[in-house]
């Protein structure tokens, strides 16, 4: 993706107090457009960015590999970290300001809140990774508070933390918009991730199976309008068994566009199916908006 403008790196601000410290500077008019990231940039965040700068006077990205969204026995320790690299490419799509905290600042010793949004441990995902919306929520709360942004960017990607950041900031009464960016794509269908680079080179070619069985899905729904789930989830298992390196397949949902919650049939209100899958060892999630 072509850079909008060529700038210095972003300020880095590496601690609540002084991100706090510029953001009393700002004038109360001032349209702040926020991009959270895990850093690991990808062309999928730089699409956020690039959305940001477009609508807002001053845009700030975070970079925060936030631990409680992650489970006992998930990547959390070789989760991609490059803060040097990461902040060269924010500067050069027009970020302002990076906030890139540490763990201690962001959780002290004697943190005990967290926000606990009811119903979406019960969801497909929430079922497959025990607490992390919690984590999500918590964290997504506490950025928000800390940045007051106008405007906060996430990608389609992933479908059902874009539902909940919604629910978290219309429960709330948040003073911000939510902006949900179309899914960015590899040329063979690939979601971009940051978690593509731990596949392997057969891992990576075989990896595109998952867009294509959304994409069957799709194209069944298309034709018939009102269909069963029951028969859209076998139209993407029957793609995703196909291939050999495809070695896990942690659930196929379909679920609504508001909620998430599992629907029966799909009619003209659509719906999104989301896929978790493990490639090799990698888990890979991706959707599909009907």
């Amino acid at each position: 993706m072509q850079a909008v403008q060529s700038r210095a790196t972003p300020l880095l601000h590496q601690s609540i107090s002084a991100f706090r410290s510029m953001r009393r500077q700002l004038q109360p008019s001032t349209k702040i457009g926020f991009v959270p990231t895990m850093g690991a940039l990808h062309d999928g965040h730089l699409s956020l960015v690039r959305e940001a700068r477009k609508h807002n006077d001053i845009v700030v990205a975070s970079i925060f590999v936030n631990p409680t969204q992650f489970g006992a026995n998930e990547d959390f320790d070789k989760y991609p970290r490059q803060l040097e690299k990461d902040s060269e490419l924010l500067g050069e799509f027009g970020v302002d300001h990076l906030f890139a905290p540490s763990i201690d600042d962001m959780y002290g010793k004697n943190h005990v809140t967290k926000v606990d949004p009811l119903g979406f441990d019960d969801i497909s995902e929430g079922l497959s990774r025990p607490g992390h919306f919690s984590g999500v929520a918590t964290i997504v709360t506490k950025l928000f508070n800390i940045v007051q942004p106008t405007n906060a960017y996430f990608g389609q990607k992933d479908a059902a933390q874009c539902v909940l950041i919604k629910r978290v900031v219309e429960d709330l009464d948040m003073d911000l918009n939510v902006v949900v960016m179309d899914t960015v794509r590899e040329d063979d269908g690939l979601a971009m991730s940051s978690r593509n680079a731990y596949l392997k080179p057969d891992e990576r070619a075989a990896a595109p199976v998952i867009y294509r069985s959304l994409s069957a899905a799709k194209a069944l729904y298309e034709e018939k309008k009102s269909i069963e789930s029951s028969e859209l989830i076998n139209v993407v298992r029957k793609a995703l068994d196909s291939e050999p390196l495809v070695s896990e397949i942690q659930y196929i949902s379909v679920d609504s566009r508001e909620t998430m919650q599992p629907l029966e049939k799909v009619d003209e209100g659509g719906a999104i199916i989301s896929i978790a899958c493990k490639v090799g060892f990698v888990r890979l999630m991706d959707n599909i908006v009907l």
